[in-house]
């Protein structure tokens, strides 16, 4: 049989098992995916080096399904295969009753691909469309990074190509010629609601990807010969990175199944039965057995990745010394950012899988000192102004191995939410620091203040991931020696971590007999009216505080509570020691540290007054820190007088604050 013969004939029983996996389902998308049965066919079954056996070999080649809604394509050639799914240590080969069970609770064949729910083949969830090719992306880097001979495929829709991520995925690419990641682009011409822009056209897209810079082969995804000669094409080897865009049917084989209206609507009942007998009549014209196919599958060409040397980590006074910062360590202040950047360092030097990823801020996030170092400048990736694009990225280093710590402007990590929760749904060892927190950085103004973030990180937090533990950590340091070891224990924690530094520097609280932990907190102060609850550069605020309420006779306790979840019982126990009375300060918008300790205080049942101090008005640029905190109501005689009327006190007002002064 010939290999286009044979590549209907298979494409046509993949289609088959696709349309009715989706009808038992009762959901799904069978038509988009029978617009890649002869795609999926030529890659699984002639171009991918892989094992069916072990489709989670990090070795392998690799496929990214960016349009995550077209899986059971895949599933379908699994159970055609015999391929293994299941999570570690239930590994069986797929069958096709496998596919009867297709989106049920206890099945690993979930309604969009995730790698974690038992079907490795995968290297991250997909299904929020637009992020597939940044996460191939991150695999390329890290094939490279690992002098790996491995092919990164990734198929992306016609219609999620108007997400900018995939022009941000596709400048990257080119930008750090990464020849051996493969973009498909599966033109079948329609999205759910209609047909694509005539912006998504074949022809368009192929523009746009050659005025980048890419060499794009445009083909007929229904024709196995012109499949295959572009397949071989790039495994041949590319000078620049290359392109497929395939025009395709959707719902191709099912007359009755084309046009719109069928996204997402699979045919039940009779309207299966027919659809099969359509699909069949269409197959009739490649009739033939499959025995003798000339299909073959070809496995990896290494078994395993060069393994990353990991030593003892250094400490923040050996490293300051060893890259001439002993006067900042000697001055006793420090920005929370800087410690950050010299622990990345640090921690380069001592392991080898870290890298490091950062969005034109570099140089204020003091990434810079990792990439600017000469041992350590190949696993840095400047990801430029396009911060969705490098939490995927991460996400596709963190799937090889790695664990990139992706650095930014906390107000412009918010443009990666859906990014980062779709890493975290894939088990993503990504760490994100966010510098610049908070309303700190007074001057330039709300637009460069990260508020809500807080909040949105505790909430990931507040999910179980799939190791066990939080799904994400969040870490919010306060002095440098914090921030150093915070860093540290990000590295070797096997799951995300998101940290919050700071732009101004302030004075050192602790030292290196101090110790940190997921969960912890410090004591600062031990008092028995109040527990000030903070974190980050609050604490400092809140120390300055400390000592207007003892002139009003105010014995308050202060907690630095830089981990996010934190322990709770430690927590209640310091509130019942202060008379049950909590004052939680924050320079973010509330549903941060606030709600987390309020919830704790409800759980627990016992009488507690918690009140929060926290930004309660857009802010405003300001000339300095004193002047934002007091504008956003937050500064140390705010603390005083929330305090005093939480105790029932009269504090003497403060004189005017006087302009520069």
């Amino acid at each position: 049989m010939s290999f286009e013969a044979a590549v209907h004939a298979k494409a046509v029983r993949l289609d088959s098992l696709a349309l009715t996996m989706c009808g038992h389902a009762g959901s799904g998308h069978p038509t988009t995916a029978l617009s890649l049965g002869h795609l999926v066919t030529a890659l699984l079954y002639h171009g991918m080096r892989w094992v069916p056996e072990n489709p989670g070999l990090k070795t392998a080649d690799r496929l990214v399904l960016s349009e995550g809604h077209a899986v059971p394509i895949i599933y379908a050639a699994f159970a055609d295969l015999g391929a293994m799914i299941g999570k570690p240590g239930e590994e069986r080969p797929c069958t096709v009753e496998d596919l009867e069970h297709f989106r049920e609770t206890d099945s690993p064949l979930d309604g969009h691909p995730n790698p974690r729910e038992g079907f490795s083949f995968f290297d991250a969830a997909t299904g929020s469309l637009g992020q597939g090719l940044s996460v191939a992306a991150g695999l390329g880097l890290a094939a490279r990074g690992d002098e790996l001979d491995q092919r990164i495929y990734c198929i992306v829709g016609d219609g999620e190509s108007r997400e900018g991520q995939i022009w941000e995925a596709v400048d990257f690419i080119v930008e750090h010629a990464l020849t051996g990641v493969l973009p498909i682009f599966n033109c079948n011409a329609y999205g759910q609601a209609g047909g694509v822009s005539d912006q998504q056209s074949p022809e368009r897209i192929a523009a746009k990807l050659e005025a980048a810079g890419m060499t794009v082969v445009t083909l007929d995804g229904h024709n196995p010969t012109e499949i295959r000669a572009a397949l071989d094409n790039f495994a041949g080897g590319c000078e620049t990175p290359m392109a497929i865009v395939a025009k395709t049917v959707k719902g191709w084989g099912v007359p009755s199944m084309q046009g719109g209206g069928w996204h997402g609507k699979p045919a039940k009942g009779e309207k299966l039965e027919a659809a099969l007998r359509e699909l069949s009549a269409s197959g009739a014209a490649f009739s033939g057995s499959i025995e003798g196919t000339t299909l073959t599958i070809h496995p990896p060409t290494t078994a395993e990745r060069p393994a990353a040397t990991v030593s003892e980590p250094v400490s923040f006074r050996a490293a300051a010394e060893r890259w001439d910062m002993r006067t900042m360590l000697q001055a006793g202040l420090l920005s929370t950012r800087k410690a950050f950047g010299l622990a990345l360092r640090s921690i380069g030097h001592t392991d080898g899988r870290v890298w490091s990823l950062d969005a034109d801020v570099r140089n204020s996030t003091f990434a810079e000192w990792f990439a600017d170092d000469a041992d350590l400048s190949d696993r840095f990736a400047e990801c430029r102004i396009a911060e969705q694009n490098m939490y995927s990225v991460g996400a596709g280093l963190a799937a090889a191995g790695k664990v990139p710590f992706c650095s930014t402007f906390a107000k412009f990590v918010t443009r990666g939410y859906d990014q980062i929760e779709m890493a975290m749904n894939s088990g993503a060892n990504m760490k994100i620091v966010g510098s610049h927190s908070g309303i700190s950085l007074a001057a330039d103004g709300p637009s460069q203040m990260s508020l809500p973030d807080v909040a949105w990180f505790r909430s990931l937090g507040s999910a179980e991931g799939h190791s066990g533990g939080p799904a994400c950590w969040t870490l919010h340091p306060s002095d440098a020696w914090a921030a150093y070891r915070l860093t540290q224990l990000m590295a070797d924690h096997d799951g995300m971590c998101y940290m919050r530094v700071h732009r101004p520097d302030v004075e050192f609280l602790y030292n290196e007999n101090t110790e940190f932990t997921f969960g912890g907190m410090e004591v600062l102060m031990q008092g028995r009216d109040l527990l000030i609850v903070s974190a980050g550069y609050m604490v400092h605020e809140c120390n300055k505080a400390l000592d207007g309420l003892d002139k009003l006779g105010v014995d308050a306790s202060l907690v630095d509570c830089y981990s996010l979840p934190f322990d709770e019982d430690r927590l209640l126990d310091l509130a019942n020691e202060n008379g049950g009375n909590v004052l939680v300060v924050e320079d973010n918008y509330g549903g941060g540290l606030f709600s987390a300790v309020a919830e704790a205080c409800v759980q627990a049942g016992d009488a507690f007054t918690v009140e929060p101090l926290h930004v309660r008005r857009i802010p405003k640029s300001a000339r300095n820190e004193a002047s934002i905190l007091q504008q956003c109501g937050v500064a140390h005689t705010d603390i005083v007088q929330r305090a005093s009327s939480m105790l029932g006190i009269t504090p003497r007002k403060s004189p005017p604050m006087v302009a520069g002064k």
